[in-house]
């Protein structure tokens, strides 16, 4: 009777339908010296498991880390940026802003003119801007007025 139990078993084991509480029967049913004559050849499969378990490797494995120096590669992209930099700064330099005669006049009433156009332009602006802070002034008088 307990060998066919063993044979059940061990066909569900080769499906691989087994549980561990039967894998660990086979295991003992293997490892002990009364296995039938047509079992023997299975019983290595389960003595390697069995001893195996029981192996322990001592040897310390050494790892050989490669460890690269980036000091002069950081360097070296360093310099690459401030060429970079450089070059552009230097090809993009706008030559238009370096006239001497920039704001003279030999007229002046033409100076007194354009003068005048400038202070106008000015006053409009400021003028813009103070009637934005009117809102503003009116905005702060209601508030006053609802939170007092």
């Amino acid at each position: 009777m307990e060998l066919d139990k063993i044979e059940i078993v061990l066909e569900k084991y080769f499906r691989g339908e087994t549980n561990i509480s039967e894998e660990k029967v086979l295991k003992e049913y293997f490892f002990s010296s009364n296995v039938a004559q047509h079992l023997a050849q299975y019983k290595p499969i389960f003595g390697y498991f069995t001893l195996d378990k029981d192996q322990k490797n001592n040897k310390k494995i050494r790892l050989k880390t490669k460890r690269r120096n980036f000091t002069w590669l950081s360097i070296a992209a360093s310099v690459v940026i401030l060429l970079g930099i450089g070059t552009v700064g230097y090809f993009n330099y706008d030559n238009t802003n370096q006239d001497k005669t920039l704001g003279t006049y030999d007229n002046p009433e033409l100076a007194f003119k354009e003068t005048q156009k400038a202070l106008s332009m000015l006053s409009t602006n400021i003028n813009v801007g103070i009637k934005s802070v009117q809102y503003i002034q009116e905005y702060d008088n209601s508030k006053n007025l609802i939170f007092k």
